[in-house]
């Protein structure tokens, strides 16, 4: 008697059932029956979106503690926030519109598209960073130290956990771009890339958004 097979066991593999998928995951077998596949990308989003909540509960927590101490205290002095970080903020804002760019190109089947665009954000994400050690460099020179007074701790405090959060970011940005050298040999493979890209624009997103309100902060709160 011949076994049934599963869910699990009819995974795509290449050249077999390489039919397009529909919207429920699955895809068209030779003879045009629906096979589940074993991944969703949603997996991935469900994941970053987990992250990103840990993340603004960490940023929350220091958002309240820096309003508290900035009403109670008699020492707080804000600085002269330096220009390159309006630079860099622009830079940031401008990789979220080359992340998307990339996004859209893979989903549209546009290789080389999502492959440029995918380089041009690293290239802007490395070039915050640098604009970030910049500006610390300036202040430094400026005599503006963690110690100096409360709201120089929590300049630097924001500025470096979010900083900390953009390289991680940048990490799964390399990973994105390794693997546009790779050769897709399944449907259940390419869902996967594109799962994966999916999460990394939604966490890079994520990470523009919440410096521009951090930028907003440092620098109109009292």
């Amino acid at each position: 008697m011949a076994a049934t097979a599963t869910g699990t066991d009819r995974a795509v593999h290449p050249g077999v059932g390489g039919g397009p998928r529909n919207g429920n995951g699955f895809h068209k077998n030779g003879g045009g029956s629906d096979v589940p596949l074993r991944f969703s990308p949603a997996r991935y989003r469900i994941r970053v979106w987990m992250g990103i909540g840990s993340i603004l509960m960490l940023f929350v927590a220091l958002t309240s503690a820096y309003i508290v101490r900035s009403a109670s205290s008699d020492d707080w002095r804000r600085i002269a926030m330096p220009r390159v970080l309006w630079l860099s903020t622009a830079l940031l804002i401008i990789s979220s519109v080359t992340i998307e760019l990339s996004r859209r190109s893979l989903k549209s089947k546009n290789e080389s598209g999502y492959s440029l665009w995918l380089i041009n954000t690293v290239v802007l994400g490395v070039a915050f960073v640098v604009s970030q050690v910049f500006a610390w460099r300036q202040l430094v020179r400026q005599g503006v130290y963690l110690a100096s007074n409360p709201y120089n701790s929590f300049f630097y405090l924001f500025t470096g956990a979010h900083g900390v959060h953009v390289l991680g970011g940048l990490c799964a940005l390399g990973y994105l771009v390794i693997r546009t050298r790779g050769v897709r040999k399944s449907v259940e493979g390419e869902l996967r890339r594109v799962g994966a890209a999916d999460a990394v624009a939604i966490y890079w997103h994520f990470m523009d958004v919440l410096w521009i309100g951090l930028f907003m902060l440092l620098t109109f709160w009292k």
